[in-house]
């Protein structure tokens, strides 16, 4: 399935990054910013989960909230969220249901090899649920402002 602008975003629900379970349709009523990241602590994911860290002020005040997935252990994120000290939540999709279904799990090229793994993509929801925005090839150093920006555009 291809998500695109205007469609509904799919529901789901994951644990996070203390084994708490959220469900996508538990924010309905207020914007969501669904962003999916390869790996905990590597240079571009630590440098876009900062940058949403540096914003976080912004988001609340846009009544923004920020939940970023990869297929990471809760553990690992636990771990990622204390030594950066991020105050959103992250959910861990070990199995890889919900990155396959808004289609961002996919073959990868690095080095000469292929293997799968997360195109780095973020979904902004609006309250009813449904995609407002889709960020594909995300520019980690610029993504939260990018977000923000666009956010003012849709109030």
């Amino acid at each position: 399935m291809k998500l695109e602008s205007r469609k509904a975003a799919p529901d789901f629900t994951l644990p996070d990054q203390q084994g708490k379970p959220h469900t996508l349709s538990d924010s309905r009523g207020q914007w969501v910013l669904l962003y999916f990241y390869p790996k905990d602590d590597t240079p571009g994911c630590t440098q876009e989960a900062c940058g949403i860290r540096d914003h976080f002020l912004r988001f609340r005040r846009a009544k923004l909230k920020v939940l970023g997935v990869s297929v990471d252990s809760v553990r690992s994120h636990e771990k990622f969220v204390k030594k950066y000290d991020l105050p959103f939540v992250l959910l861990s999709d070990t199995e890889k249901m919900v990155v396959k279904t808004y289609g961002v799990w996919a073959k990868k090229k690095f080095m000469g090899k292929e293997y799968m793994g997360i195109n780095r993509t973020s979904f902004l929801i609006d309250p009813d649920g449904i995609i407002a925005r889709v960020y594909k090839d995300v520019k980690p150093a610029i993504h939260a402002e990018q977000v923000l920006d666009d956010l003012k555009g849709l109030l």
